[in-house]
Order: C-alpha cells, then structure tokens, then sequence
C-alpha cells in the first residue's frame, strides 16, 4: 500500500471519529467521561504517528521526530555508531505563540551509522488541563538501569539527535576521534552538520569521513529533535497514549 493511501485512511478515521464526538456532545446525552471533547484534536495526530510508524518500522521511510518548543526524552539500552560526530549550536526553538528563539544552546550529535539496544521515546502533553504521555517504543524492552552488556536490535543511518542533555550510564568507548576540531569542520556521512560555527566546539574524526565510532552502554537524552535521514529499521514497533506524566515505558 502507498503512502499517500495510509495517510487517506488515517486522515478518513480522524474526521469520522471528530464527527461522532462532535455529534454526541450537541445531543447533550450524558456518555461518562467527557475528555473526548478535549482530545479529539490529538487523535489525527496519533494516527499519522501511527502511519508513519508502520513505515518506519518496515524501514520506509526517513523521519523527522519533533514537538514545537518542548523536549522529549529517547533512552535506550545502549548505542554503537560510526561516523560519529558532535557539535554546540542554537537551533530555533518555537514558542507556543507562533515565535521562536535561537536562545538555547543544544548539542547536535549525529551517527552516519547507528545500531541501538531497543528504542523509548516519551513525549508529554497537556489535553484540556490533563497530563497524558505518548510512549514509542521499539526492539527489546528499555530498562531502567542499562544492562552491563547488550545487544543491538534496531538499525539506522544518518541518524541525528539535537539535545540539551545526553547521558551515558556505564562505560563510553570512543575511537578515532578529535576533542575540540573546529565546528564548521566536523562531517557526519559527508556532510557538515546543521548550525555549525568556524572556530566552535565539535567532536569530529581523527580517522577520515566514517573513522570515528562510540559505544555507549545506556542512553539518556533531553531531545528537541530526532532526525534519521537515512533508513530506520525498528522491529516491534509499539505506539501507546496513557493518560499521567510517563517516566519510562
């Protein structure tokens, strides 16, 4: 089935859902719990994750994962990448009102090649005054504390995170690569990467484009941005809407 079609069929199931929960609040009938009618602007939303998930995770299509102005937390059991590089820069951010702001410094952190240890991203939202979290996961279950060893499950290429925070819990291992290189000259599968300054702190390669590579056991990050550029292949891919502030998946 193409694309186009999958986007149809969720965009057809949001309207007639928006239609019934529109159509019972002007009857004024009683129906228990009435957070439909806060909600239901979310649910197009969640059916186009959901869309595009499913392509995702028979490796589709490249993505962009995002929300406007707000963080979103991406833990996994542990990450081994190539063609590692790292810069400071200040992306914009939007603001509720429509503005943005280039006010916050974030580390953009890119992979020419990456393979992950399962996948939790967490994404929290206010629905008519109520906390719910939105929960992707993918590949093995993401605990808690990050296992001592691990195996990879999840594939991607041109995978960039831009973050506020990035953390490791056990031990890193980084070869091939040059602590403080010139922003502006530091490249991730051939290209530089976005908001780079001549003269700027970056993390770059010691060994030629592709020569530098990271093990991380255990990955914590405070994300605006989650970009794969390249094929993502996540196996058991999962979409979940919980009402609450979720803390892991």
């Amino acid at each position: 089935m193409r694309m186009s079609d999958l986007l149809s069929g969720a965009r057809r199931a949001a309207a007639d859902w928006n239609a019934r929960m529109l159509a019972q609040a002007a009857d004024g009938t009683r129906r228990g719990t009435r957070w439909g009618r806060g909600a239901f602007a979310f649910v197009p939303s969640a059916l186009a994750i959901g869309v595009l998930g499913t392509a995702l995770a028979q490796g589709a299509l490249a993505a962009n994962f995002s929300v406007t102005g707000q963080p979103f937390t991406l833990t996994s059991n542990g990450v081994e990448g190539s063609g590692f590089g790292a810069i400071v820069n200040t992306p914009a951010v939007g603001r509720p009102d429509g503005t943005s702001t280039t006010s916050t410094a974030m580390a953009r952190v890119g992979f020419a090649s990456a393979h992950l240890a399962g996948l939790c991203g967490i994404v929290h939202q206010t629905i008519a005054g109520v906390p719910y979290s939105l929960l992707l996961t993918g590949g093995q279950t993401v605990t808690a504390t990050p296992p001592a060893t691990f195996t990879t499950d999840i594939d991607a290429s041109n995978l960039y995170i831009q973050a506020t925070a990035l953390q490791a819990y056990g031990p890193t291992t980084l070869q091939n690569a040059v602590l403080g290189q010139s922003a502006d000259q530091v490249t991730v599968a051939g290209k530089p990467l976005t908001g780079a300054l001549p003269g700027g702190f970056g993390l770059g390669s010691a060994g030629g484009e592709g020569g530098s590579s990271i093990a991380l056991h255990g990955l914590n990050a405070t994300a605006y941005d989650a970009e794969m550029a390249g094929a993502l292949v996540l196996p058991d891919l999962k979409i979940r809407v919980v009402a609450g502030t979720a803390n892991a998946c």
